[in-house]
């Protein structure tokens, strides 16, 4: 399929409107796992693509973590080159059908999208999705490199976004690269941590294949820091290198009283036993309590991902409890919206103080306090202040805990040398190198929790500095 955009002159391009992406209802897909989004159709991609006005100092590619050339890729769409257009998006991005699903674009490149003046941005991610999708179903399968090689080897832990880009980049690089997975299955955050009906699993074993093509190795089932620990891989499996990207994986827990009650989850674990032992699945050996009124505190989008998948469960009412206001809520603003279209119920402005327990020590209900907004805290936000006699309860049988993650120290703990911050997060230097020389460190292990793209593009930047650290070393 083939059009002409250029006909297409700066004032009618303006006039085309975003696009809108179909969508399952929200009272239908909150009974199952089935993806949300339906993706675009060609004519209507094509249609979007048209909107995009290829600025000459395109802002969007700076608005981009691992600098996609957004108008070069969105210029093939508008033309029907549609696998040119997946060319020009894998060559920055190892895993375009991923972000386009999860990646925040709205606060990243479509922000930085000069049309957001007039109207609505580009739909970039939309558009991603579209490509990557297209070049799955119809596109040839990632053809196996012909690199010349270093004779060098470089071992990635942590098969995530940021090991999965490290690892594709350090392939075409000619390095041999093995990644080393703690799980039975590769895929990091985007298998345990994302839910099937926002990220199907389907998606993300096809990249590791294509990851596979590339020559790379994936060893599940190996617990760095247990299994073999760093200097091992150094010393006596004689890797060259050894990339860090293992995540921060920690829970973090409310420190009220009754968390220790049968029935509460941190989000980790609940959103581990569905998505990666697909517990969902009545068939499966895996077992999940299925609560029929749930409490998820928290309000990003690891929160809006456990709510969601406790209504699939079959949850009678499942609630998010968040101490700030709905404008605070660090979770997308799709994801939100796509909740309460599922008849997620907010209770905003509350702090839970207790979880409360019958006698045989399960949850019954969660005690709470009313808050209001007072000054700005460091991260910007109004600081939550809680309103003296507004106590309250909220009847529940399963509490789920998404209040953010710190930092394991099962790898940590077994590399001498290697310095942490105050956090216990690695720290490297300017060239994301840690303490120990050859030993490099990127995604949520060194920033704390984040985004999938921020991870991928440190592990881009991380592939290019070992890159030239080892090339100096010849």
């Amino acid at each position: 399929m083939q059009t002409n955009p250029e006909k297409l002159t700066a004032k009618e391009r303006l006039a085309i409107p975003r696009q809108e992406m179909p969508q399952r209802p929200g009272d239908v897909r909150n009974k199952d796992f089935k993806e949300v989004n339906l993706g675009l159709a060609e004519q209507v991609a094509i249609r979007e693509a048209q909107r995009c006005l290829q600025c000459k100092n395109a802002k969007c590619v700076s608005g981009c973590p691992v600098g996609i050339d957004i108008p070069g890729f969105i210029k093939l769409v508008a033309e029907g080159d549609f696998l040119g257009a997946a060319e020009i998006l894998r060559s920055a991005n190892d895993l375009p059908a991923v972000t386009g699903r999860v990646c925040p674009q709205e606060i990243q490149c479509e922000a930085s999208c000069v049309r957001c003046k007039s109207d609505a941005p580009v739909a970039v991610g939309w558009l991603e999705r579209f490509v990557a999708d297209y070049q799955m179903q119809h596109g040839s399968k990632t053809a196996k490199l012909k690199v010349k090689k270093t004779g060098k080897k470089v071992a990635c832990i942590g098969s995530g976004p940021s090991g999965i880009t490290c690892a594709g980049q350090l392939a075409r690089f000619g390095y041999d690269v093995t990644i080393f997975e703690a799980f039975h299955r590769p895929g990091g955050v985007l298998i345990y941590g994302i839910p099937e009906f926002r990220m199907p699993k389907e998606i993300v074993d096809a990249e590791i294949e294509n990851l596979k093509r590339l020559g790379v190795n994936v060893e599940t089932n190996v617990i760095v820091g247990r299994t073999v620990t760093i200097p091992q891989l150094i010393n006596e499996e004689k890797f060259d290198a050894v990339f860090i990207a293992v995540g921060a994986g920690l829970p973090e827990f409310m420190d009220i009283p009754g968390e220790n009650f049968k029935g509460v989850y941190s989000a980790n674990e609940y959103l581990t036993r569905a998505n990666l032992m697909e517990a969902y699945n009545p068939e499966a050996e895996t077992p999940i309590i299925r609560g029929q009124r749930v409490c998820v505190i928290g309000g990003g989008n690891t929160a809006m991902d456990a709510v969601r998948t406790s209504k699939r469960l079959g949850a009678i009412e499942s609630t998010i409890v968040y101490r700030r206001s709905q404008a605070e809520m660090p979770a997308r603003k799709e994801e939100v919206h796509h909740a309460e279209e599922e008849n997620i119920r907010f209770e905003m402005l509350t702090a839970p103080v207790e979880v409360l327990g019958d006698d045989a020590g399960w949850v019954k209900g969660l005690k709470c306090i009313r808050m209001q907004l007072g000054e700005a805290d460091q991260s910007g936000r109004r600081r939550p202040v809680p309103i003296p006699g507004s106590e309250f309860t909220i009847d529940c049988d399963l509490v789920i805990v998404a209040i953010g993650t710190g930092a394991n120290p099962l790898l940590t703990k077994t590399t001498p040398g290697l310095k942490l911050n105050k956090w216990d997060y690695i720290e490297t230097d300017e060239n994301l190198m840690t303490s120990i020389p050859g030993v490099f460190a990127g995604g949520d292990i060194v920033r704390g929790s984040a985004t999938v793209i921020l991870a991928m593009g440190d592990g881009k930047k991380d592939a290019q500095n070992i890159h030239n650290y080892l090339s100096a070393k010849q």
